[in-house]
């Protein structure tokens, strides 16, 4: 493993030339970044997950209750068995040539059926109160990280001149509130790695998780390295959108409907502006340009640029789609969530069964009711946190 690690941590393809990973040891004067720092993230990952669960149950959950939030999840399907059986044992998506056949065997017509699918497809989707519970874990985490993150960089020579995040390089003292700030990210993005998997799934579920990844290669290499001075720039900038985010959607949840749709107006305005204005001009500039005039070329940038340019090809996807979802809010009134938890079934309007011959209705078991939740979000929109 020794072996290993040393093979990959080649310094001639990770440093720049003449620098050595000797320049980078801690010593009684300065200290330094060191890559066993990082073993730190992986027990504080397990904290924050931890304390993730302590607050959405005691702190989150009360809170939703206290402002109404709904606790229950969509409408439940009515009992059918043999609907039950093709459900759970042959498909949640019946095609036409089935629909028509339990149409048949059921004396029920195909509309009905098609609603029955849908309402147990929901049944098994997230409540409201879960959702809600959720977004006020990152919006409370994003807040405490950004204000952290400002009120670091306020002082900091390079929050104002990005050349001072490579004038001394590679003899940069690493500030213990640098090394906090970092680990504490690292922490976090270890902690929804793994919580993807059981949190309330998206539809661009891949692309977070691609997002994820390339975070977390990031911040372990800009740390060993000490490129941590950009590397602050980086995660704050990303930060300032997922607070307003996660506030938009928690005042959806609570069904805020004029400040929903301001929150997620500003999202839109401050992601746009950061995502496709400030990060490219601030952050692949001084990365692309900067770095190679002060320091010098060396192999390991063009992996460091490649991974900033693979977040702006997703902050461009996810502008789209943030734009699309704004041009919806603003001229109809309402956004659609292209991530929705809930699928849509606006097209009907009862989730009564209808039998196809009004004589046997009673086999129906007709209890009428309204649908479930149809999966609109004003002021929603397809980006997660970063």
């Amino acid at each position: 493993m020794a072996g290993i690690l040393a093979w990959f941590w080649n310094e001639r393809f990770w440093l720049p030339h003449n620098v050595t990973w000797a320049d980078l040891k801690s010593t009684e004067e300065a200290t330094f970044p060191q890559a066993e720092d990082l073993y730190l993230a992986f027990p504080l990952a397990f904290a924050v997950f931890m304390v993730r669960l302590v607050f959405e149950r005691f702190i989150a959950k009360p809170c939703a209750l206290g402002l109404k939030v709904q606790a229950n999840g969509p409408q439940k399907a009515q009992p059918n068995a043999i609907l039950e059986k093709v459900f759970t044992a042959i498909t949640k998506h019946p095609d036409e040539k089935r629909l028509e056949g339990l149409s048949k065997q059921l004396d029920w017509d195909v509309r009905s059926i098609q609603r029955w699918f849908r309402q147990r497809r929901n049944q098994e989707k997230p409540s409201t109160l879960r959702r809600f519970c959720e977004s006020s874990w990152r919006f409370t985490f994003y807040l405490y990280i950004f204000t952290y993150g400002s009120r670091l960089l306020k002082k900091s020579p390079w929050l104002w001149n990005t050349r001072q995040c490579w004038i001394g390089y590679p003899t940069q003292p690493l500030m213990p509130e640098v090394h906090y700030y970092y680990i504490v990210e690292l922490s976090y993005y270890w902690s929804v790695m793994f919580s993807q998997f059981i949190d309330i799934k998206r539809k661009d579920f891949g692309i977070m998780f691609t997002h994820h990844i390339v975070t977390v290669i990031l911040l372990t290499i800009s740390y060993t390295v000490n490129f941590t001075r950009v590397g602050t720039l980086t995660l704050c900038l990303h930060d300032a959108v997922d607070v307003v985010l996660e506030a938009a959607k928690m005042a959806n949840y609570c069904k805020f409907q004029k400040l929903c749709d301001f929150l997620f107006l500003m999202f839109a305005v401050v992601f746009i502006i950061t995502r496709l204005g400030i990060y490219p001009l601030w952050i692949l500039n001084t990365t692309m340009f900067e770095l190679p005039e002060i320091v010098g070329g060396f192999p390991a940038l063009s992996i460091f640029i490649i991974l900033l340019l693979i977040l702006q090809v997703l902050h461009c996807f996810w502008s789209y789609l943030i734009v699309k979802a704004a041009y919806k809010a603003i001229s109809k009134g309402k956004a659609r969530d292209d991530r929705s938890d809930v699928e849509s079934s606006s097209d009907e309007e009862t989730s009564v069964p209808h039998s196809k011959n009004p004589h046997n209705s009673a086999t129906t078991n007709g209890t009428s009711g309204t649908n479930g939740t149809n999966g609109y979000l004003t002021g929603g929109n397809s980006a997660e946190e970063h």
